[in-house]
């Protein structure tokens, strides 16, 4: 069954991201946060949420966390009060450059080439765009 090996292997990357986030104060779903913040910064509670497939129920707290350590901030749009905005602070903005070592070392734990890399994530896109217009 492949939803036993999708799952291994992502049981895996968690645990080869574990001791390389650890220095940088961060989980991996935080870090996911701020891949896309270090990417795209300020952006909405739902973006963040729609780029990292998280709900916000999950992904409030994960933020809260993240303000609390001083990476980031979060307010109110004043377009539009209901919509929270996150942006870098220059503490979360410098912690990057010490990040940016964690692609590498993953592409190195993976043992595969990057091109072989690029296929397999495009064939796993194809496959969860699959599943979810299976699910509804």
């Amino acid at each position: 069954m492949i939803c036993f090996d999708l799952y291994a292997a992502s049981q895996a990357f968690t645990r080869v991201y574990k001791p390389l986030l650890a220095p940088l104060g961060l989980t991996y779903p935080q870090y996911l946060v701020m891949l896309n913040l270090w990417a795209d910064s300020p952006l909405s509670v739902g973006e963040i949420g729609h780029r990292v497939s998280l709900e916000s129920n999950t992904l409030t707290p994960l933020i809260k966390r993240l303000q609390e350590a001083g990476l980031v901030t979060r307010t109110r749009d004043p377009k539009d009060e209901r919509r929270v905005v996150v942006a870098l602070t220059e503490t979360g903005r410098t912690l990057k450059a010490r990040a940016d070592h964690v692609p590498l070392c993953i592409l190195r734990a993976t043992g595969m080439s990057s091109d072989d890399l690029i296929a397999l994530q495009r064939n796993l896109r194809d496959l969860t765009a699959a599943m979810l217009t299976a699910d509804g």
